[in-house]
């Protein structure tokens, strides 16, 4: 006996909610605000917007499914079923925070505070839940599989991400490595910098853009193209790298097709790698340890 399709509504605490549960009442909080030129009338309003669209997209759901809910601090803790539909009520970012827990599950981004998110994966208006709730059952109908990149450490630990995943020091300080691409012949070269960022299409709309915009944004000195989302290809660039005696600056930047890794061996002490910024979410890796980085062989399946 099959189960009745389950919806999942992932949310997050409100500054709001933050704030309260930081001062104790309303109106310590308000007082705080104050104290540094905020109104926190402000801030309520968006808490408000948030709820109603939390509650709007509750009552949309089909009255044959079950549902649950998790905030995002409860990600980790958070068993996803085969038949779960994953509603995002939030930002942007909130999708690319679940998105490694999932295993093909359909996703939609419902864009809880309309002009205040740039809209990239929460694509969708509360009052759109209603038809696109049932809708995404339907196999694999509108919806869009996006690449993810996915980190693998020779002790079997993995990670995976929707926009990048940095390699470096905590605290992003110089980390020492040997860096290497499996179709360069094993060369590799020893570096030390502030990181390794690999991205995907869609981080070339966050972070992984920044850098490559610094970098020229890939002109005619020959720097790598940024990939689509849906493209099976990720960007890869070194942070500052030091040229010394016993390092080098040549690989700094490149492109990495389906099937291709590049692989980071530490030379450090403590090296992390942590996955859509983060941090609390990472792998520890220490001297002598391997790293391979590529194409995840999970996609998100976006809803719209």
């Amino acid at each position: 006996m099959s189960l009745a399709p389950r919806a999942v509504l992932v949310h997050r605490t409100t500054e709001y909610e933050e704030l309260v549960a930081r001062h104790g009442t309303h109106g310590q909080a308000a007082f705080f605000l104050s104290s540094r030129g905020r109104d926190i009338e402000e801030v309520a309003e968006r808490h408000r917007r948030t709820r109603r669209a939390l509650a709007e997209v509750t009552a949309a759901i089909p009255l044959t499914w079950r549902q649950s809910r998790v905030e995002r601090a409860d990600l980790d803790r958070f068993l996803f079923a085969p038949e779960d539909v994953v509603v995002v009520v939030g930002q942007d970012g909130l999708v690319a925070n679940v998105a490694k827990y999932l295993a093909g599950q359909p996703v939609v981004g419902i864009d809880a505070d309309p002009g205040r998110n740039p809209g990239v994966l929460v694509r969708h208006r509360p009052a759109d839940a209603p038809t696109l709730l049932p809708g995404a059952l339907a196999a694999r109908t509108g919806t869009t599989e996006l690449t993810m990149v996915e980190a693998v450490a020779d002790d079997t630990q993995r990670l995976l991400a929707l926009n990048e995943i940095y390699l470096g020091a905590a605290g992003h300080q110089t980390a020492r490595y040997r860096l290497g691409l499996d179709d360069d012949g094993g060369a590799v070269e020893a570096q030390a910098s502030s990181g390794v960022l690999v991205g995907t299409g869609t981080g070339a709309t966050g972070w992984i853009r920044s850098v490559w915009q610094e970098r020229g944004g890939g002109g005619a000195d020959g720097g790598p193209r940024l990939p689509a989302p849906t493209e099976q290809r990720l960007v890869w660039f070194v942070r500052e790298a030091w040229p010394s005696p016993a390092t080098g600056t040549s690989l700094v930047a490149g492109e990495l097709a389906a099937g291709h890794r590049l692989t980071l061996t530490v030379e450090s002490e403590r090296l992390i790698a942590f996955g859509d910024g983060i941090e609390t979410d990472a792998v520890e890796l220490t001297w002598g340890q391997r790293v391979r980085v590529g194409v995840g062989e999970e996609r998100l399946r976006l809803v719209g």
